[in-house]
């Protein structure tokens, strides 16, 4: 990537958090369990809300949860879900917050059983290879795909929450298992 961004995807505007985002991390392939799993947490966190209003409580999710170690979030109890919904720094929402923990037990149960959770992702990618797709202008974004159908239905057997194939597809387009930059913008590609 270039070290200067002059052309980025539109939707960075110009808010400095939301540009800084799009231009050091969304797209940019992940393969460690720990920002999978905080990935993971976010996105079902900004169900219905603007990814903006999410990246703005990212300190606040890493203190609620203890830093996005999937193996303590997974150890939470009643009692840890009821306090964090009196924790200013996240979505109070209680059905978020306790998918947080049912996540954090499925999560685990994935890496049991692949070895870790990027893995277990690259089985829905076909030929187990990073998806770049042709994006002229943001109208041309997809929602879903048919990977993110994939995973989602799989997710949701699995006892995941919070995890309808547009979660999917946001997880996998910022994590850069999928490559939606914009075919102009600087990061496109140069991961």
């Amino acid at each position: 990537m270039k070290n200067k961004i002059e052309k980025r995807c539109p939707w960075a505007g110009d808010d400095s958090l939301y540009i800084r985002y799009h231009d050091e991390e969304w797209g940019r392939p992940v393969s460690d369990d720990r920002t999978l799993f905080e990935f993971l947490i976010l996105e079902g966190a900004q169900a219905g809300l603007s990814w903006l209003t999410v990246l703005r409580k990212r300190d606040g999710y890493r203190k609620a949860f203890m830093d996005f170690d999937y193996k303590k979030v997974a150890a939470m109890t009643e009692a840890d879900e009821e306090r964090l919904r009196a924790f200013d720094g996240i979505v109070r929402n209680r059905l978020k917050i306790h998918s947080a923990v049912v996540n954090a037990r499925c999560f685990g149960e994935v890496v049991r059983e692949y070895g870790s959770f990027y893995n277990y992702i690259m089985t829905f990618l076909p030929e187990g290879k990073r998806i770049v797709n042709d994006v002229s202008t943001i109208e041309d974004l997809p929602a879903t795909s048919l990977v993110s159908d994939a995973m989602s239905r799989d997710m949701r057997c699995r006892g995941f929450k919070f995890c309808g194939s547009t979660i999917c597809y946001s997880f996998l387009q910022a994590t850069g298992f999928i490559d939606d930059h914009l075919n102009d913008c600087d990061c496109k590609g140069g991961i």
